[in-house]
């Protein structure tokens, strides 16, 4: 009974989120509430208060971590762009034409969220077409394919996505198993929904010069902060991998030490405060963070009463094959966080009779990271793109969804015929 309660709160909370501009009620409040009431009701159904604590503490944890990363990246992108370091990577982009700009801002989300996590990279993508398109109705088209771009270079590499890293660590793929297999396939959920979208894009590009000098001139130090930023974050890989520390340990590190050398280069000019990371951080989006808060924290009571694996324990049982098990868990996590659902993957199926490498894992592996772009709010990148740019579930839903699903499984039937199970 309390599991049923628990499923018809969180379907209608996803759906007041997805009615949020007909409805006037803000998604973040909806998602917060949502997380607080599933949390209550769970506590309910376990007998001991003590074990209800311990799970709510453990999934704040893995949640608290992805916030903290969220909230550095976001700064560092900001004192970035507070030195106006992003116009130096517009001067390399010579292209005015709107469609040639989409596919080279695809393909460098591509294959920028393969080196840092799909979040990181939307943020700076997103970031930089605020700088490109004054229209907010290209810049949402331009977004969405962001977060298509996202998800889909994170799934083919073990650190561009969280799922991929799990079950790198948990011992399911290798580096090399993984690119080789799941690249041709990542590129095919890209491709085919952005050429669809480049037959609706027409037009040339103004660049907003409201947020620019007109000479190109960046800030004192501009460069500097520039350089420093970009490669805080594509050492946050690198620092887990020396280190085994979380990701956000590295991400502080790069915020503490772009702190340190602001405050150093610009202690003696008052008139540079607004290039001080006090200003940076009073720019950052809370609601949006909030929001992802709610919604992770709503996702982890479901792991945590059990009805994710209960899902994939049914889905086990009512199919035979497991590629149509794991296509239908890359569309659930269109909705639901794809995270626990590798997770509940993981623990269905065991390394004694799906050895390390086995297409099982690589299917899942592309499907928990793909699938997440069929609905806005399926992915880390998603949520985070659509707080910055405001864009609506449902016009997200008409305009991108068809297509990121087509896109989702012409990559699936690729790798199928690449690599037939067993």
């Amino acid at each position: 009974m309390f599991a049923t309660v628990l499923i018809i709160l969180f379907i209608s909370g996803y759906i007041i989120i997805a009615l949020e501009h007909p409805l006037k009620v803000n998604k973040t409040a909806t998602a917060l509430l949502m997380a607080v009431l599933l949390w209550t009701i769970f506590s309910f159904i376990q007998s001991d208060i003590h074990l209800t604590l311990i799970e709510l503490s453990e999934n704040l944890s893995e949640v608290s971590q992805i916030l903290f990363f969220l909230l550095g990246a976001m700064t560092i992108v900001e004192m970035i762009d507070a030195h106006k370091g992003f116009q130096t990577i517009i001067k390399w982009i010579h292209t005015r034409k709107k469609v040639t700009l989409l596919w080279i801002i695809a393909f460098a989300t591509f294959f920028l969220s393969s080196v840092l996590d799909n979040l990181t990279s939307s943020i700076v993508m997103v970031t930089l077409l605020r700088k490109f398109l004054d229209d907010r109705k290209s810049r949402i088209i331009f977004a969405s394919i962001v977060i298509l771009a996202a998800n889909a270079g994170g799934a083919w590499t073990p650190i561009g996505d969280v799922t991929t890293t799990m079950l790198w660590i948990g011992g399911r793929i290798t580096s090399i198993g993984v690119i080789k297999s799941l690249f041709v396939p990542s590129v095919i959920a890209l491709v085919v929904p952005l050429t669809v979208q480049s037959f609706f894009i027409r037009g040339s590009i103004n660049i907003a010069d409201n947020h620019y000098d007109k000479h190109g001139k960046t800030e004192p130090y501009g460069r500097l902060v520039l350089f420093l930023g970009v490669g805080s974050l594509i050492f946050v890989p690198i620092f887990k991998t020396l280190t085994h520390l979380p990701p956000f340990m590295g991400i502080l590190l790069g915020v503490g030490l772009i702190w340190l050398t602001t405050d150093i280069i610009h202690s003696s000019h008052p008139e540079r405060q607004h290039l001080r990371i006090g200003h940076a951080l009073s720019k950052i989006d809370i609601s949006s963070i909030l929001f992802f808060l709610g919604i992770l924290l709503a996702v982890g009571s479901l792991s945590s009463a059990g009805i994710l694996k209960n899902f994939a324990s049914i889905l086990d049982s009512s199919f035979s094959d497991n590629r149509i098990i794991i296509y239908i868990l890359g569309l659930l996590s269109a909705v639901v966080d794809n995270v626990p659902l590798v997770a509940a993957g993981m623990g269905m199926w065991e390394l004694t009779s799906f050895p390390i490498d086995n297409t099982l894992w690589q299917m899942l592996a592309y499907c928990a990271g793909t699938g997440g772009s069929i609905f806005i709010i399926g992915s880390a990148a998603g949520v985070v793109v659509m707080g910055m740019e405001k864009i609506e579930f449902l016009w997200y839903a008409r305009r991108i969804s068809i297509y990121a699903l087509l896109g989702y499984t012409a990559g699936f039937i690729i790798y199928l015929l690449m690599s037939p199970v067993s």
